[in-house]
């Protein structure tokens, strides 16, 4: 395996299936055998998901809600999909833990850095839950943010598009795919990959991107492997 390690990004949407909110068990349980099969070779996971297949922060704000209250709601939001993916993760014979950097002590432990390093030394995949703890910041930087404290080899943004594109390929049947792009390319050609905070974070630590198609089976394998899936963004 290229990668030892990896922050492994899914949107809260992708839980979704194909339903219009909520989680479909039977998208969890497709996710949690490809997790399986990356486990299985020894590679370290973890795991940040997003909230807004339940609740989105700006969205809430967008329509009157205070920002705060709001962002607050989209971390309890992640944390209820932690919970959701946890489950189905066991179900697959799986260790896991979940922590939360919003102190919820009776269903998920405490966002410790130690530990949680531990807990992926000793094959547990750790979902991280709750963002950042802090409002005004997406769960892409909390992506960020927890690839650069476990010391991860690369984040891996799953998606339902196979790569980042000169322009959205569901809108735009001309768009073109990048295999690779700096962050420098993708900053001047305005491509939307994460939100800036997040990318700029990882550019700055020289943090690995790799935006791939979670949905198509086998792919989590072949990005571990090395093989040229999705666009790699890198220095």
């Amino acid at each position: 395996m290229k990668y030892n390690r990896v922050l492994l990004k899914l949107s809260g949407e992708a839980l979704m299936g194909e339903r219009q909110y909520g989680i479909d068990p039977k998208k969890l349980a497709e996710y949690a055998h490809e997790i399986k099969k990356i486990t299985d070779k020894g590679v370290q996971v973890a795991i940040v998901i997003g909230g807004g297949n339940i609740f989105r922060g700006v969205a809430g704000a967008s329509k009157g809600m205070d920002r705060v209250q709001a962002d607050h709601m989209g971390m309890l939001a992640t944390v209820i999909n932690g919970l959701a993916l946890q489950s189905a993760l066991e179900d697959a014979q799986i260790p896991t833990r979940l922590q939360s950097a919003v102190k919820i002590n009776e269903v998920a432990e405490p966002f410790i850095r130690r530990r949680a390093l531990r807990h992926l030394e000793k094959g547990r995949v750790v979902i991280f839950g709750g963002g950042t703890g802090n409002p005004y910041f997406t769960t892409d930087s909390a992506a960020v943010l927890r690839a650069i404290e476990i010391n991860a080899d690369v984040i891996l943004k799953g998606t339902r598009v196979d790569g980042i594109y000169t322009a959205d390929p569901e809108k735009d049947s001309q768009a073109t795919k990048f295999d690779f792009i700096t962050f420098d390319d993708v900053l001047r050609k305005g491509l939307k990959v994460m939100d800036t905070t997040a990318f700029t974070l990882s550019q700055e630590n020289e943090l690995p991107i790799i935006v791939f198609d979670m949905n198509k089976e086998g792919n989590l394998l072949r990005v571990i492997a090395g093989e040229s899936i999705g666009t790699k963004v890198n220095l």
